[in-house]
């Protein structure tokens, strides 16, 4: 049964290796951060007081998807073989369908071979500041410990804040790296990890924020603004969109015959 509402019949449901959850009576799902939210009916800030400052997504006492002794996390189970460049056609494939050239994604992502329960997988990898990865493919996503940010860029005068990789590589798709060679990156790799990141974005005057429009995003998207250190909200641009990379995806911003060349070279 639902702990978000009253219901007659069973709808539901958890999936425990991806620590996710989609309730079908409310159309909604997420992580537990989003549950969280809707649970409490609060913001992030009211979330975080309610557990202290050390609060994480795996720690969220009382909710958790997990049963440890039995289900360890799957970042956990992840073994990384082989990291090499993009080579794979499915890889690519996927790529050119979620509208981002070899050519962009080459630039901060490798091929990553790894075995999860003793079985060998393949996906696009993004590497973070702890040498962890972010892994994608067409039918799974996952991270390898240790989980981590990912910052691009040091000295830069502004920062810009994105929840994933894939909506990165869209910003560079849109974007070139010459339109904003003095600006940094950060790559949160799940929003929990915005208040990890605060001490690193306290060093930038301006914070451009490109989150997702669902209720975490929205949540920590108002949670930055309230504290008035220059965060700045990006999102008006895929406002009918669930992120950047949605937004790119439907809008087609990448010409198709580039995105050819690429697969057939």
């Amino acid at each position: 049964m639902s702990p978000l509402r009253s219901e007659g019949e069973a709808s539901f449901k958890v999936n425990r290796h991806l620590n996710r959850w989609y309730d079908h009576g409310l159309g909604e799902g997420g992580n537990l951060i989003d549950f969280g939210l809707l649970y409490y009916n609060c913001t992030v800030r009211e979330l975080m007081e309610r557990f202290g400052p050390d609060f994480t997504v795996q720690q969220h006492a009382g909710i958790s998807f997990h049963q440890p002794d039995k289900h360890p996390e799957t970042e956990s189970r992840i073994q990384v073989q082989t990291v090499r460049p993009l080579f794979a056609y499915p890889l690519i494939h996927y790529l050119h369908e979620r509208h981002i050239p070899l050519s962009v994604a080459e630039q901060y992502c490798s091929e990553i071979r790894y075995e999860l329960d003793g079985r060998n997988y393949y996906g696009i990898g993004f590497k973070n500041d702890a040498g962890g990865y972010e892994i994608r493919n067409a039918f799974f996503k996952c991270s390898s410990a240790p989980k981590d940010i990912t910052h691009i860029g040091k000295d830069g005068s502004e920062l810009h804040i994105f929840e994933g990789f894939f909506d990165f590589l869209s910003f560079r798709t849109l974007y070139p790296k010459e339109q904003h060679k003095d600006d940094d990156i950060l790559v949160l790799n799940g929003a929990a990890m915005f208040e990890r990141a605060r001490p690193m974005m306290a060093r930038y005057p301006v914070k451009k924020l490109w989150l997702d429009h669902d209720t975490t995003g929205e949540a920590y998207t108002k949670y930055a603004l309230s504290l008035n250190e220059g965060f700045q909200d990006q999102s008006s641009l895929y406002s009918q969109h669930k992120d950047l990379n949605e937004w790119l995806s439907g809008k087609g911003a990448v010409p198709k015959k580039q995105m050819k060349q690429r697969l057939d070279g």
